[in-house]
């Protein structure tokens, strides 16, 4: 004899599959869940089904379900998106420090200047300027820059005023002035002379030099000016321990090497433009 519970659930489903069409899919799942409830009650106490285990009842239920009942659309996939987020944190490349180094200057250096003696005793400022600015490609007449310097017949007054029309001939305002005291200069003078003569040249501007007694260059020749002198510095070599001086005073030695530590000394009580 048929089990009345499984003959319940025959009679439901012939009358399911008599409905309309949009009433199958709802009364699918009914059945679904009425075959699920009715096992549960038939087995009773007696025994549960394993973990994992469908009763013989509902699976026999649910293949005629399926086969009688219209296709149920699958519910769309609602996957979790990934929780790792793309980084937002711009990313940092290391800095390459020789993009931010200068090249070093070259070992020696000459500029290429157009020379000239100064035209009277007290126009050695104007010439020291002119001859210093022929260097940059800069013309100008010694008549020009004396107004500029303040030049009169008792010459230029001081390195200052040499570093102050410089700068307003040259772009850029390169020029800064060290003024020099005492009798003698210092190592930390002579070793500041040379990195300014260096960097000056190696740069592509000539130096102008305030100086004042004598002084011998490398020739063994004597330069002698107790009452003051300007030079100007067209080139240097050995990493600058020697200048080339540009001397107005006397065309016939209008150039010289000099050591930067005599040059120094000569400048010690006055100063330079570099």
């Amino acid at each position: 004899m048929e089990d009345p519970v499984k003959h319940h659930l025959r009679r439901q489903l012939r009358r399911i599959v008599t409905e309309r069409p949009y009433q199958v899919a709802a009364a699918s799942a009914a059945a679904l869940v009425l075959a699920t409830g009715s096992g549960a009650l038939a087995a009773g106490a007696d025994e549960s089904p394993a973990v994992g285990q469908t009763p013989a009842s509902t699976a026999e239920l649910g293949s005629e379900a399926v086969g009688s009942a219209s296709t149920v659309a699958a519910a769309p996939s609602s996957a979790a998106p990934s929780s790792a987020a793309p980084s937002s944190a711009p990313v940092e490349t290391a800095a390459d420090p020789d993009l931010d180094q200068k090249p070093e200057p070259p070992t020696s250096k000459l500029l290429e200047y157009d020379y000239q003696a100064q035209t009277n005793f007290y126009y050695c400022g104007p010439a020291a300027v002119r001859n210093a600015l022929s260097a940059t490609g800069v013309e100008r007449t010694q008549d020009q820059l004396a107004g500029p310097l303040g030049t009169d017949q008792f010459g230029t007054d001081s390195a200052e005023d040499t570093t102050r029309v410089l700068n307003a001939m040259v772009e850029g305002d390169p020029y800064q002035t060290r003024m020099f005291s005492g009798g003698a200069a210092t190592p930390a003078q002579m070793d500041q002379l040379q990195s300014d003569i260096v960097a000056a040249v190696a740069d592509g501007r000539g130096v102008v030099v305030n100086v004042a007694g004598s002084a011998t260059d490398t020739d063994g020749g004597w330069h002698s000016f107790p009452g003051g002198h300007y030079v100007a510095v067209v080139g240097y070599d050995d990493e600058g321990r020697l200048a080339r001086i540009a001397d107005s005073a006397n065309p016939a030695a209008g150039s010289y090497w000099m050591t930067t530590i005599a040059l120094a000394n000569w400048a010690a009580t006055r100063g330079y433009s570099a």
